[in-house]
């Protein structure tokens, strides 16, 4: 067992011999650790926290009691052998949550940087959560999803297994995500369905006035105007300019799933 000498490790933890735990670790009581996990520098585990075989922590991560790392994927073809749960630096895992590892030996489930993941959720097997998200509390993520940079999943999400959310997407509170999310728009109902752009979201991360109207007309162009998906990226290309358009059409082609259409004649951009 290597444990630093700086770590704070409660006398009722447990730390199996083959964990690595970093400096200025602090592990509450009750807290188990399994073989094979590495707990990077100055992360806290609070109470009962359970951390299982091939989980590793980056830096600074904050993980709230009862949640549980690592766990064996909700997958009826899960064989048992090695696969990896791979958390990057500064995290907030709260209270009761539970992340799989993946399904195919050495396949792996991967979290990014500062993301806020609230509470009484799931993240399932081998999806790729980028960076400086937010999963709020009840979100039920399936297996093989990508969500991407400053996404938000607002309570009681629900995300069918292999679809993508984009970066700076906002999905609404209940929605089922059972189609693939475009990035820098608004999303809601019960079946997922475009509902504007993400001002708040984009105008916190720094995009200009100039840059929110370009996607306020992309938007119109892919989600009111007449004609298939093909035809209104072909119009996104002719029309519009810019790398985060580049970064939509990129999104559009390279989705498998579909992306959702749906739209209220009511919606607003």
């Amino acid at each position: 067992m290597a444990v630093h000498p700086s770590a704070r490790v409660a006398p009722t933890a447990r730390i199996a011999p083959g964990a690595e735990i970093g400096p200025d670790v602090e592990i509450a009581d009750f807290v188990v650790i399994e073989d094979d996990v590495v707990v990077g520098p100055r992360c806290r585990l609070e109470p009962h926290v359970y951390i299982k075989r091939w989980t590793t922590l980056g830096a600074d991560n904050e993980i709230s009691a009862g949640t549980v790392l690592g766990t064996d994927p909700l997958d009826k073809n899960f064989d048992g052998r090695r696969s990896y749960l791979r958390i990057g630096d500064g995290n907030k895992i709260r209270e009761h949550y539970t992340i799989s590892r993946g399904t195919e030996p050495e396949s792996e489930t991967v979290l990014g940087d500062r993301n806020y993941i609230m509470t009484s959720g799931h993240i399932a097997h081998n999806c790729r959560i980028g960076s400086d998200c937010v999963i709020a509390s009840c979100a039920l993520v399936a297996g093989y999803v990508e969500v991407g940079d400053r996404a938000f999943l607002s309570g009681g999400v629900v995300v069918h297994q292999f679809s993508k959310i984009g970066e700076l997407a906002m999905i609404g509170g209940n929605t089922r995500v059972n189609k693939d999310a475009p990035p820098y728009f608004l999303y809601s109902e019960f079946d997922i369905a475009p509902r504007g752009v993400n001002v708040v979201g984009l105008r916190r991360a720094g995009f200009s006035a100039d840059q929110i109207a370009v996607l306020r007309r992309a938007y119109r162009i892919l989600f009111r105007s007449p004609g298939s998906v093909e035809q209104a990226v072909a119009r996104l290309e002719s029309e519009l300019a810019g790398p985060h358009v580049a970064r939509l059409v990129e999104f559009i082609r390279g989705s498998k799933r579909g992306i959702c259409r749906r739209n209220r004649a009511d919606a607003s951009a």
